[in-house]
Formats: C-alpha cells, sequence, structure tokens
C-alpha cells in the first residue's frame, strides 16, 4: 500500500498495527485471539483487475428459465416441481438430497449467500471480528452490514465459494453487492464496492462457478463483463429496469423478482408488467417476499 508524505490518521494506525503485529509474531505470542483481531486489516485488491472469462463454467442464456426459494416452505422443504432450468437455493441450508435430486432432473442449482452482510444464523458467523460489523440492514434485526474492504471478510467470502464447490453449485448468488449505497456504518466507496465485487466473480470462475451480480444497478456498466447474470428485485415497481439492458446485450439473462401487492393480487397490472418484462428478455417471477414459496407467478408465456 502506498502512503502520502503525510499520512492520514487511518494511516497512522494501520501503520502501528502492522508493526505491533510484526512483534507479537516474533516474541511468538500464544493468545491467538488477540493476535488475530489486532491483525485484520485492509486488503489490498486491484480494482482495474481483467475478467476471468476463460473456462468451462456454467453459463445460463438469456432464456433460461429460473425458481427462487431460500427458504423452506409449509411443507418444510423446496419445492423442485418447477418446469425451469436453473434453481436458485440457499447455500448454507439447502440439503445434500435437495441438490442430488436438482443435478438429477438436469436443473443447476444456484446457491445463494449473503456477501455484503453478517448473518448471526450461520454456521461461520464466529469468523467475523468485531471490526468488520457496521450497522444493521434496515428491516433485517440479525443482519449488520459488513466492511468489505477487511482481509478477514474476503477470507470468508472464500471459503463460502471453497463450500459452494464441495456442494457441487454451479454457480453462487452473492447477495447485499451494493453495500456503499447505504448506510453501512464503513466509509465506503463506489471503488471499494467495484474492487470488492470484481474480486468476487474472478474467485468464482478460478473456481468453475458461475456468479450473479445481485442488484448494484448504478455499476452495472462496469461490472457486466464479469459477471455471469443478473438477480435483480423490483426493478418494475421502482422503474429502474433499463439499467439491467447491458446484461442483455451481452446475451446474458436477467433473474428479476418482483414483490409489489399490485402484481400479486391484480391480474391486470401483473400482465402488463409481464408483457413488459417478456418485451425486454428479462426472465421475471412475482413471489413471496420471504422467498418461501407460499406462492408463485411466472412471466414465462
Amino acid at each position: 500500500m502506498r502512503f502520502s508524505q503525510t499520512p492520514s490518521r487511518g494511516q497512522r494506525d494501520r501503520r502501528v498495527a502492522a508493526v505491533i503485529c510484526f512483534s507479537l509474531r516474533t516474541a511468538l505470542v500464544t493468545v491467538f485471539s488477540v493476535w488475530a483481531v489486532g491483525c485484520t486489516g485492509i486488503a489490498e485488491v486491484n480494482v482495474d483487475v481483467p475478467p476471468i472469462t476463460e473456462g468451462d463454467w456454467y453459463r445460463p442464456m438469456v432464456d433460461t428459465t429460473w425458481q427462487w426459494q431460500l427458504q423452506p416452505n409449509a411443507d418444510g422443504g423446496i419445492n423442485t416441481t418447477y418446469d425451469v432450468e436453473v434453481y436458485d437455493i440457499d447455500l448454507f441450508e439447502a440439503s445434500d438430497s435437495v441438490i442430488t435430486e436438482l443435478h438429477g432432473s438436469g436443473r443447476k442449482v444456484i446457491c445463494y449467500f449473503s456477501a455484503g452482510s453478517y448473518e448471526d444464523f450461520r454456521d461461520d458467523a464466529g469468523e467475523f471480528q468485531p471490526a468488520d460489523l457496521g450497522h444493521t440492514l434496515e428491516g433485517f434485526s440479525d443482519e449488520r452490514w459488513l466492511d468489505i474492504r477487511s482481509s478477514n471478510v474476503e477470507r470468508i467470502m472464500l471459503d463460502r465459494l471453497d463450500l459452494a464447490v464441495r456442494r457441487e453449485c454451479d454457480g453462487v448468488e452473492p447477495d447485499n453487492l451494493d453495500g456503499f449505497t447505504n448506510d453501512t456504518g464503513f466509509d465506503l466507496t463506489a471503488t471499494d464496492q467495484r474492487a470488492f465485487n470484481r474480486f468476487l466473480a474472478n474467485e468464482a470462475h478460478k473456481r468453475n462457478l458461475a456468479v450473479a451480480l445481485k442488484n448494484d444497478l448504478d455499476q452495472i456498466p462496469e461490472l457486466v463483463d464479469y459477471f455471469d447474470f443478473s438477480v435483480n428485485e423490483q426493478c418494475h415497481e421502482f422503474d429502474e429496469c433499463d439499467a439491467l439492458q447491458p446484461f442483455i446485450d451481452a446475451g446474458k439473462p436477467v433473474f428479476n423478482a418482483e414483490y409489489a401487492d399490485s402484481f400479486v393480487g391484480d391480474a391486470n397490472a401483473r400482465a402488463e408488467m409481464c408483457a413488459d418484462a417478456l418485451g425486454r428478455s428479462f426472465r421475471t417471477l412475482v413471489l413471496p417476499l420471504d422467498l418461501d414459496d407460499s406462492f408463485h407467478f411466472s412471466c414465462e408465456p
């Protein structure tokens, strides 16, 4: 990392932390937890790294159909009966038998995890350091924003990608990739976000995994070459669908979900929205916000 001639307070703190970490190592301090907290730092990620585009990972097409269910349905499981090509399910919670069943019926499996937020109920929640955790996500009391510049956060996300490989996922959907536009508790910049998102995409491709860009509409022109498809929420409700056109232009699908009551309860409003979605070549579903398959409407003809 390059420092200016007059370092900022944060830069001075990091220099001091580096000296402390070196001293602790050389002194062979055995209290690992103290060492780990002191040495957690800012990752050095190259924002200008080129996309990894060569490989034989799964690449969905613009007309690929999908289903999205992250929580169990009323029967306590995943509804595997939809006639679609791709299922997007939870990396941690989906059972091995569901993944095996989906693959056995010729479906591709995308595995969801949150890359930009801490969830206190995940198996690896204890690996995050206090300094990694920011403000609570609005509407999600058990989630907190992550400092995506943290080398510890990046390590955990690499472990999650490795878990996706072990679970034989065909791709991943990392969520909360737009923290820089939210009140995270950290001074995250657009450059920080772009660097982190590119890092995730390239690391997924190194593992032969397809990877979705979740929302982050503002950075699509700068990220579309790195990602294989888009997972978008509510672009019709908020009149944001034009921003997703670069994915379609690149021959990559837009998997869109809508939650508005008008699209759920008003068949005419839903039909009008679906006509617009099909005109854009989007693969649009109207789903419950909990993504528990309590109802399901598809815009597929």
